[in-house]
């Protein structure tokens, strides 16, 4: 919970963890608390494990990696980007079983678009270079996006201003600093800076500009 460190996890060697409800797993990546507030987690559900309904105070991000997704609004396959605002409630479950990538607790104030998006549908854009990009969700600075890389490419040195997280969907994203194969959940504190590069095609999930601009002594 230190953002102003950078921090990453290959959270492809994490075990499984249980939690509170049966048929569901998780790797945590980022807790502030042991069952509420700010947490970052990948989320397992066996086939036809199920969630009691409940509700998000904080709001709820959630980006299905495999497997089917469902809760009383619909299904969502593999590929699908879903916001549910703050004060919104559900009761998730799955019948194949699923894997998902889990923001809680991290909207911003006054964000309260409710966000489906089956990525495998939504066009791809051009990007700088030869990136191509999938907008999901911006709000005042904070964006989020499906960022694929050609074989090859190479961006620019940058920084980010408020801060980047990534999650590698596939291929492998590389930078000055190391090599990350899919599964690889990244996150680099404001004004961080890199030279990011792939040798391969490579997809990542990309959120920007939505952590804390302070020092080690304030963000922990």
């Amino acid at each position: 919970m230190n953002f102003a460190e950078r921090v990453v996890v290959d959270t492809a060697s994490m075990p499984w963890q249980p939690s509170p409800m049966a048929g569901v797993e998780r790797k945590p990546l980022a807790r502030e608390d042991a069952e509420s507030g700010h947490a970052t987690s990948i989320v397992r559900y066996a086939a036809g494990a199920r969630f009691a309904a409940h509700r998000h105070p904080g709001g709820e991000e959630i980006f299905v990696l495999d497997g089917v997704f469902s809760d009383e609004s619909g299904d969502y396959p593999a590929g699908t980007y879903i916001r549910n605002p703050p004060d919104s409630s559900h009761a998730p479950y799955s019948e194949p079983g699923c894997t998902l990538f889990v923001k809680l607790h991290q909207f911003s104030p006054g964000d309260t678009e409710t966000v489906r998006i089956n990525t495998h549908e939504a066009p791809w854009l051009p990007g700088q270079g030869g990136l191509q990009v999938m907008p999901l969700h911006s709000f005042e600075g904070e964006h989020t996006a499906l960022v694929k890389w050609p074989k090859g490419e190479r961006f620019t040195p940058h920084s980010h201003f408020g801060g980047e997280e990534i999650l590698v969907l596939s291929g492998t994203f590389m930078d000055e600093y190391g090599e990350y194969p899919p599964g690889c959940w990244l996150r680099s504190p404001h004004l961080s800076r890199h030279h990011p590069f792939v040798k391969d095609e490579t997809v990542i999930l990309v959120k920007t500009g939505h952590l804390p601009l302070a020092g080690p002594d304030e963000a922990a």
